[in-house]
């Protein structure tokens, strides 16, 4: 049974684990590598210790070839377009030279938008808003080489996963299979960070200890994410930590935009070690976050403990 589990994130719906596990096993290896080249004492991989959760196929519809030609009049309003805004009011707050939400411009639902598109519950979604949003995002680093279909895409992809109860529980069952008794590692990244803590969360802490690392991850974002996560947060707010997990590193990327919260600590508890790391054009890149050095070292501390 593989020491490592991979959790992946939205938009791979037309991978399976094996071409999952092509990606991903040279660039954790690389990783890991370079963590071993600062400190030869952590643990090293071998063969087949490595595998991936994938879920994407759950999201295919049947009898269609690839996705849905989504477009501007498809995003909905509440979750889909609450998520839209916070990536856009970050964008803007990154990049100077991207117009944000309040900025001058066509928005048609009037100034209670001003407040946020959550306020607007019963009113119809200006499809001149969704399109500013997504001009937007299509000017930023990682977003730009994402096509507006795609994007509205994994805005339903992670509504989905937290509006659908049977989809949720059906995407945690590809990662919970994985994670055995010889399991090390949880490596999360994005939607798969919130997989992999949810997984973890219905483990007894009975099992062997274990090292979650998350990569991009936007466990941290209240009201879409944090507040809607099983179990629920404590009542003070604090959210629950998984019983089998003895180390958790949060690794995020200062410019991601879907790590919208960078630091989970302030959320999960001072035990959480938060690095950020510099991910380049690649921000929110799962193969670029498995490079950096500070995933293989926390990887590495895993399989070494």
């Amino acid at each position: 049974m593989s020491r490592i589990v991979v959790v992946h994130g939205v938009g791979r719906q037309l991978d399976t684990a094996e071409t999952l596990l092509a990606e991903v096993e040279p660039a954790l290896r690389g990783g890991v590598g370079l963590a071993l080249r600062r400190d030869p004492t952590l643990g090293r991989l071998a063969d087949g210790d490595m595998s991936c959760a994938a879920y994407g196929d759950l999201y295919r519809q049947p009898g269609t070839r690839g996705e849905p030609y989504y477009q501007a009049a498809d995003v909905e309003l509440g979750f889909e377009a609450e998520l839209l805004e916070a990536w856009w009011r970050e964008a803007a707050r990154l990049d100077p030279r991207i117009p944000g939400p309040d900025a001058p411009g066509p928005n048609t639902i009037g100034p209670a938008a001003r407040g946020g598109v959550g306020r607007l519950a019963g009113r119809p979604l200006s499809v001149d808003w969704v399109r500013r949003a997504l001009d937007a995002l299509t000017r930023t680093r990682f977003f730009g080489a994402v096509s507006d279909r795609l994007l509205i895409s994994d805005l339903k992809q992670v509504r989905r996963y937290f509006t659908e109860p049977g989809l949720r529980e059906a995407v945690r069952a590809r990662a919970a299979e994985l994670i055995t008794p010889d399991t090390r590692v949880v490596v999360g990244h994005s939607l798969g960070s919130v997989v992999a803590y949810e997984v973890l969360c219905a483990l007894g802490p009975e099992r062997p200890p274990l090292t979650l690392v998350t990569l991009g991850s936007p466990l941290g974002l209240g009201g879409l994410v944090f507040d809607r996560l099983q179990p629920a947060p404590e009542q003070g707010g604090s959210g629950a930590w998984p019983a089998p997990v003895k180390q958790w590193t949060n690794v995020a990327d200062s410019a991601d935009v879907v790590a919208l919260v960078r630091e989970l600590a302030p959320r999960f508890g001072p035990e959480v070690r938060d690095l950020l790391v510099h991910n380049g054009s690649e921000m929110h890149s799962m193969r670029a976050y498995l490079t950096a050095v500070e995933t293989g070292t926390a990887i590495a501390e895993g399989l070494a403990r």
